[in-house]
């Protein structure tokens, strides 16, 4: 049996609801499993944030890593970091908004463009957007719309269907959001159909051998559902009220306990969730039981927003 010493460090990423300017917005922390100590390597405290939105663009988001280097989504940005998160460089794009998730297969980094109800392709050895796919869900339909990110024939700033997590392998491209009422993929003709249906409210959701999983977020539980319709259903912890840290001063239901998002599979048993106030679990998919559970911050608006495997040497924090 594996035991907590063989499973990987992990990387996080965290967005804070409802802060001031001045206070920290989250950030970026390693995660060392086999200790479950926590090291915050970027404090995301900057004064070039919209202030107008509750959460939106407070905190960095998806994660991915290509040719020795790490690719970290803000909510307009991309920004990439050495393996000591040292900053390199960054990319904006006029149709990248409210950015989630990222992934990066065959050298292109896809993002979800929440804002714009979008999937944007950036090809990471030329450093460009190419390639941009808008969704939309006419009677009942969904209908795609390929569009160039570098000129201003894209899609209207929209969030209809809040698209918030990318998938691309060799069986092609899907995404899903809080309200696509599934996971959508992009067929070879160029059309989208509902590859699986799933209830409203969720993040992080994907296709998975036996079925999928995904962050069932309006009832607080990761999920995963077998094709034979088999299911399990595990529970982010929660804390006692006396504990919390700004507790009742957010009363849009959006900073709240058991808030699940971010996601990550370790292997064929073990699954990485994120939960509000700011904490990761890893759950036995087989046993059910949870293996451990780490919390960064106490403070409730502070969540998990991207969450992976990190895959190089852990390094000396740089906050």
């Amino acid at each position: 049996m594996q035991t907590v010493s063989d499973i990987p460090p992990l990387i996080a990423t965290s967005v804070v609801r409802g802060s001031a300017q001045g206070q920290s917005h989250g950030g970026v922390y390693i995660l060392d499993s086999a200790t479950q100590s926590v090291q915050q390597m970027i404090d995301w405290n900057t004064a070039d944030i919209d202030w107008a939105g509750r959460g939106w663009d407070r905190g960095l988001r998806g994660i991915a890593f290509w040719n020795e280097e790490v690719y970290i989504a803000a909510s307009d940005e991309l920004f990439v970091y050495d393996q000591q998160f040292k900053p390199l460089r960054s990319y904006r794009n006029a149709y990248l908004k409210h950015c989630h998730e990222i992934v990066v297969y065959d050298n292109k980094l896809y993002l979800t463009s929440t804002g714009f109800d979008s999937v944007l392709m950036f090809d990471l050895p030329s450093g460009e957007f190419l390639w941009g796919l808008h969704a939309a869900k006419l009677d009942g339909r969904w209908h795609a719309h390929k569009f160039d990110p570098r000129t201003d024939v894209g899609p209207p700033a929209r969030n209809q269907h809040h698209i918030n997590s990318v998938d691309v392998s060799t069986d092609g491209l899907s995404f899903a959001g809080l309200r696509t009422q599934g996971i959508v993929g992009l067929s070879p003709d160029a059309t989208l159909q509902q590859q699986v249906d799933l209830p409203e409210g969720i993040h992080n959701a994907r296709l998975t051998p036996s079925g999928v999983i995904f962050n069932d977020t309006a009832a607080n539980y990761l999920r995963m559902v077998e094709r034979n319709g088999d299911e399990r259903r595990f529970a982010f912890p929660t804390y006692a009220e006396a504990e919390l840290d700004q507790a009742g001063i957010d009363d849009s239901k959006l900073a709240r306990q058991g808030f699940g998002r971010g996601l990550c599979v370790i292997n064929e048993r073990l699954v990485a969730a994120g939960s509000s106030p700011s904490t990761v679990t890893v759950f036995d998919l087989i046993s059910g039981e949870t293996v451990f559970s780490v919390n960064f911050s106490m403070d409730i608006r502070n969540a998990i927003h991207g969450l992976e495997v990190w895959p190089y040497a852990v390094p000396v924090s740089a906050a």
